[in-house]
């Protein structure tokens, strides 16, 4: 197996809000959410952030390859609210992608559950046995040309729970450097996307949503 190198991108910093208590922003595919391990994975979204907010707090991840919405406290109030948020389920999550294969059926629901593959880890798969409850809804939003595109709604965030749900279907994410292969692998990126988030905003308890354009 090839030696993953890590390029992250050069790309601008886009903050979509700010105030005392949180900062939202959207991330560029290929960045790291927070640093890892070594010298060399220092270059993160966390840290570029903490450039212009030094004071923000981590709340949730997106994976390397994922762009798009990321919110973060800036206080430990804001966090422990926002954090409780994700583990009840109390945010509404939607993302956008492109995947393998023109899909037939117009909705649907995945309910799969989903542990680490330890030999070949971090990807993850599906085990009936040892697996966390995993859910996703999905409604197609386009077909053509061999592949179509999917609005995604996680009901529960698991690590890679949209790419192995879509893996698991026949569909797998465009780009997708762990569990595509082939053709549907050959793209510059994976085309998943965090395209929008809603929460209670941490002081006010007043209902938000946030939007992040898709770059494909």
């Amino acid at each position: 197996m090839t030696e993953f190198i890590y390029t992250p991108p050069n790309a601008p910093l886009v903050v979509l809000y700010s105030d005392d208590h949180i900062v939202v922003a959207d991330k560029p595919s290929g960045l790291l959410s927070v640093p890892g391990k070594g010298e060399d994975r220092d270059d993160c979204f966390i840290n570029r952030l903490r450039d212009v907010f030094p004071d923000i707090l981590l709340v949730h991840r997106l994976d390397l390859d994922t762009s798009g919405v990321m919110i973060f406290g800036r206080n430990k109030a804001a966090q422990g609210f926002l954090g409780q948020q994700f583990e009840k389920r109390l945010t509404k999550k939607i993302y956008l992608a492109r995947v393998w294969g023109e899909v037939a059926e117009n909705a649907g629901r995945v309910d799969l559950p989903l542990v680490v593959d330890w030999p070949n880890r971090p990807r993850q798969h599906v085990n009936f046995e040892t697996g966390k409850p995993s859910v996703t809804d999905w409604r197609v939003l386009k077909r053509g040309g061999g592949e179509t595109r999917m609005k995604l709604t996680p009901l529960t965030g698991r690590s890679h729970q949209l790419r192995v749900h879509m893996q698991s279907i026949g569909h797998v994410i465009l780009g997708d450097p762990l569990y595509a292969d082939g053709p549907a692998r050959d793209f510059e990126r994976l085309m998943l996307h965090a395209d929008s988030l809603k929460i209670r905003h941490p002081e006010s308890g007043a209902a938000m949503s946030f939007s992040a354009a898709c770059p494909f």
